[in-house]
């Protein structure tokens, strides 16, 4: 039997990308999982092994989610190979008949300063951040144009606001007309760019949005950070915070998310009515500091309704 709704979740091997992709299983999706790490899940022990542990794969989620009851498969992917990327998608499809939901969750992370970030690694983060979202975006459209444009995209990357640039700028940089470079504020301007297509070609039934942490989230990373600071762990909120505000937009109307660079917090808050957030924090009664400022810029400003020419290079290319 066809389920209702696929979802391809890129990055789903643990942390974060591992719980989106287990409540899609418990909301009723047949969910893909792609990430570069794979196993052998039959012979892990103890299972389930810790979610922010390397023991934990595509494989082991996949049986997590199976012993749950829920629909799941796996494929290898490293989102640096475009060819890779377009298996995944393909896959999906041949697995599951359609695709419904796309959560690119694939991230290569280095905070630090511009002198301190050796030139490979800012490669790879401009690879595996906002070039692997375009190429996955890219293959994923054909798919949910024959669904009849049907569907949800949804990013982890930033709003975009000063602050966030703070010593990790190589991170940050963002190929656009009005900083030059890329990473993952280019995640969310793609986000904001591909929104406005949707919404200029009349694709009222499909929406893209970008989730952040208003909190820091428990990870493989925070986990590395306790080992020279226990006291951190007051400061984590449990990665189901993040998975229930996706939840949350994925079945919003598309109006109400298309477009929209928000936190799980504040989505949760304004969108679903939560105002208790204790029941996320990794240590009970902890109050977890917030690392997202409370208000965001709008990225709107008043322009004439008058564009003149709309230019499009695929019209001159085909000219010349």
């Amino acid at each position: 039997m066809s389920p209702q709704r696929v979802a391809l979740v890129m990055g789903a091997s643990r942390g974060i990308g591992r719980q989106i992709a287990i409540d899609l299983a418990q909301d009723g999706h047949a969910v893909m999982l792609a990430a570069k790490t794979t196993s052998d899940a039959s012979k892990t022990s103890p299972f389930p092994p810790d979610p922010n542990s390397p023991q934990s794969t595509i494989n082991t989620v996949e049986r997590e989610i199976r012993e749950a009851g829920g629909c799941a498969a796996t494929v290898a992917v490293d989102v640096r190979d475009v060819a890779q990327i377009q298996h995944a998608v393909d896959e999906t499809v041949r697995v599951f008949g359609k695709l419904d939901v796309l959560v690119y969750n694939s991230g290569a992370i280095w905070w630090s300063s511009v002198e301190k970030t050796p030139l490979k690694r800012f490669r790879l983060m401009q690879q595996v951040n906002p070039e692997g979202l375009y190429a996955t975006v890219q293959m994923a459209l054909p798919h949910f144009e024959k669904n009849g444009w049907r569907g949800r995209i949804v990013v982890v990357s930033p709003p975009i606001y000063s602050r966030f640039f703070r010593g990790k700028t190589a991170y940050a940089m963002a190929k656009n007309r009005l900083t030059g470079g890329t990473g993952k504020v280019g995640m969310s301007v793609l986000v904001k760019g591909l929104a406005m297509d949707f919404v200029r070609q009349n694709r009222t039934e499909m929406a893209i949005t970008s989730v952040w942490p208003a909190s820091t989230i428990e990870s493989a990373a925070t986990e590395h950070n306790r080992a020279s600071d226990p006291s951190c762990r007051k400061d984590l909120r449990k990665a189901k915070v993040f998975s229930d505000a996706i939840l949350a937009m994925i079945h919003a109307p598309p109006a109400t998310v298309n477009g929209v660079l928000d936190t799980d917090e504040d989505f949760l808050r304004e969108h679903c009515g939560v105002s208790d957030f204790s029941e996320y924090s990794v240590i009970p009664g902890s109050t977890p500091r917030r690392i997202m400022p409370a208000k965001f810029p709008t990225l709107e400003v008043a322009e004439q309704n008058d564009e003149g020419q709309r230019m499009d290079s695929t019209k001159v290319k085909a000219k010349i």
